[in-house]
């Protein structure tokens, strides 16, 4: 069962396109990834979607609701953590869950999620004294108030340290093990790869592809690379030549390149340094990744695709 479904949204700013006709669905509890550049449109496809914005045309339903007629029944229903989160400066994290649990019938009790969110230390330190992880932790913890059916996170870890995304990607997971629904937007390729079972790649407010992360990368057009580390350096003179090869680049003991016929690059590979005396310390072997995806998807080379289409 779909528990968000958008169909032709469009929005506009001082004739600015921010989405131009964007469709998707969510299933009920999964993670789905929204994933672009900046400027690609997801967070005001969210903001829409949440009932911030009104668009200009389209239709929107949100857990059997009609998002756009009933956004008021929408919000009982969802949480939403945004990019950044504003409160005032001497409030405290449990007065804030208490006040914002005021605004909903169903209510988590603040302690819960103080102790759920690492938040139980600072609970009545002011808002202002708290790091960026913990201010992102709040705004999650925030998010879960009402004990949402589907949660909203708009580029979660954007501003965080290593240590604290990966902190976050941990509480992004165990929101799908307790049965929520999550819609991410993300710039970061690799956190996309990591949590979402979908995703959908939207550029210049459209969503270009859509679907799991190995059906995209089974759709991309990019040669496997190939990686070989050895015991000597190696040059173009020694492997040039080599059957199917593209991109070509040695540096000391190690070569990278991409190749239409794995196996016959290799095992040609293998004889040539055989033949040379030289020892394989390392082989790679990557398909295409959901990376070489998005910039298939997004580059300038494909806006004049979509140009001349």
């Amino acid at each position: 069962m779909a528990k968000v479904i958008v169909r032709d949204l469009k929005k506009h700013y001082d004739g600015v396109e921010a989405a131009r006709g964007v469709s998707f669905a969510i299933e009920d509890g999964e993670i789905f990834g929204l994933i672009g550049p900046n400027g690609a449109g997801k967070t005001t496809t969210l903001e829409c979607v949440i009932g911030l914005r009104e668009p200009d045309a389209g239709s929107i339903e949100v857990c059997g609701i009609d998002a756009r007629r009933h956004p008021r029944d929408v919000k009982q229903k969802i949480g939403a953590a945004l990019q950044t989160t504003a409160l005032q400066d001497k409030i405290t994290p449990r007065e804030a869950l208490t006040l914002f649990a005021s605004f909903y019938a169903q209510r988590a009790p603040a302690g819960q999620l103080l102790d759920r969110f690492g938040l139980a230390d600072k609970a009545d330190a002011p808002f202002e004294t708290l790091s960026g992880g913990q201010r992102q932790r709040l705004a999650l913890a925030l998010a879960f108030v009402n004990r949402p059916e589907l949660v909203f996170l708009d580029e979660p870890t954007s501003a965080l340290d290593a240590q604290s995304r990966r902190d976050l990607h941990r509480e992004i997971l165990q929101m799908k093990a307790d049965g929520h629904t999550v819609l991410l937007t993300t710039h970061y390729i690799d956190e996309a790869e990591a949590l979402c079972d979908r995703i959908a790649v939207m550029h210049r407010g459209v969503v270009v592809a859509s679907g799991g992360t190995r059906e995209l990368m089974a759709q991309s057009s990019a040669l496997p690379a190939v990686f070989v580390a050895a015991s000597r350096p190696l040059d173009g003179n020694m492997l040039g030549g080599l059957p199917d090869v593209e991109g070509l680049v040695c540096e000391g003991a190690t070569a990278k390149f991409r190749t239409t016929n794995v196996n016959a690059t290799v095992a040609a590979l293998v004889a040539r340094l055989d033949r040379h005396g030289i020892e394989m310390t390392e082989l790679h072997v990557q398909k295409a990744s959901l990376e070489d995806v998005f910039l298939e998807l997004t580059s300038p080379d494909a806006d004049a695709s979509e140009a001349q289409s």
